[in-house]
């Protein structure tokens, strides 16, 4: 059994136990800290099979209908994000609705020039988060799977926030668990990923100014296993999809972020957000 441990130091000297899912971990690091952590996640992704484009698939996008696609109006893009989109493939379904495709990957392995028949440039991130656009920039960001990648996720969700349009829309999916012990190597993960606590999360996309257009709970830890079944990824079958969403609403109760027991890894383990930006309001004069 996994037991949390306290592992670090806030400023005023006191040990922050990270797993208690109070604070999430890297997100107040320096920016040496920030340099070490890039380092060890540039090409953790492409090392854990992504490399090979004729063997790599591709498997949420059922997941993306259910739970994104369905809460996006049906129109064109002129100019999408997709952050950390590797080959760009979560893309697809609606390529025929994108103008222009830029695509912020720190590995090489995954450039081209055309991604679903958009015409896609690819940009390689800033160490310290941000993002090389003006404002209002995109009218469409997936952000999928991303940014539990990441240390200082508060930074870069403002960044993701500035260069969204207004009535701009952003599609984002991340673990919600700790996703063991990150101090220790885990295998299927990469060196640094660790999921983002639920509560703290929300809190976030509120105080940025975000508005929730859709809130999901998704990725019930045994759905996955149909695949198995089905010989067909969980995720790319819309009838395990909605299994999943099912199971994931009735365990919702059971969430917590570092799981102590076989019991309590009985729940959800990721949120689906879709997220659009308002248009400030200006306040009446009285």
């Amino acid at each position: 059994m996994l037991r949390a441990k306290k592992i670090s130091k806030n400023r005023n000297n006191k040990s922050v136990d990270y797993f208690d899912g109070k604070a999430l971990y890297g997100d107040k690091f320096s920016f040496s800290e920030i340099k070490e952590w890039y380092k060890d996640e540039e090409e953790g992704y492409a090392e854990l099979g992504a490399k090979d484009s004729n063997r790599y698939e591709y498997v949420y996008h059922a997941l993306n209908v259910l739970h994104g696609f369905k809460h996006v109006p049906d129109r064109s893009f002129i100019h999408a994000l997709g952050f950390g989109s590797a080959y760009g493939d979560e893309f697809k379904p609606i390529a025929d609705r994108i103008e222009h495709l830029t695509i912020i990957e720190p590995s090489e392995t995954f450039v081209r020039d055309v991604v679903h028949g958009i015409s896609a440039t690819y940009v390689k991130p800033e160490i310290a988060g941000a993002l090389p656009f003006p404002d209002d920039t995109f009218d469409l960001i997936f952000c999928l799977g991303v940014l539990h990648h990441i240390p200082n996720v508060t930074d870069v969700v403002k960044e993701l926030y500035r260069c969204l349009q207004t009535d701009g829309f952003m599609l984002v999916r991340e673990p919600v668990v700790s996703m063991g012990d990150w101090n220790n190597a885990r295998p299927g993960l990469t060196r640094r990923e660790r999921g983002i606590p639920l509560q703290l999360f929300r809190e976030l996309v509120n105080r940025v100014g975000f508005t929730v257009v859709k809130e999901s709970l998704c990725v019930f830890p045994l759905i996955p296993r149909l695949s198995q079944i089905f010989s067909k990824a969980a995720y790319n079958s819309n009838l395990i999809t909605r299994v999943d969403y099912i199971f994931s609403r009735l365990l919702r109760w059971n969430l917590q972020y570092h799981a102590s027991s076989r019991l309590r890894k009985m729940r959800p383990t990721n949120v689906y957000y879709v997220l659009t930006k308002k248009r400030l309001l200006a306040s009446r004069s009285t």
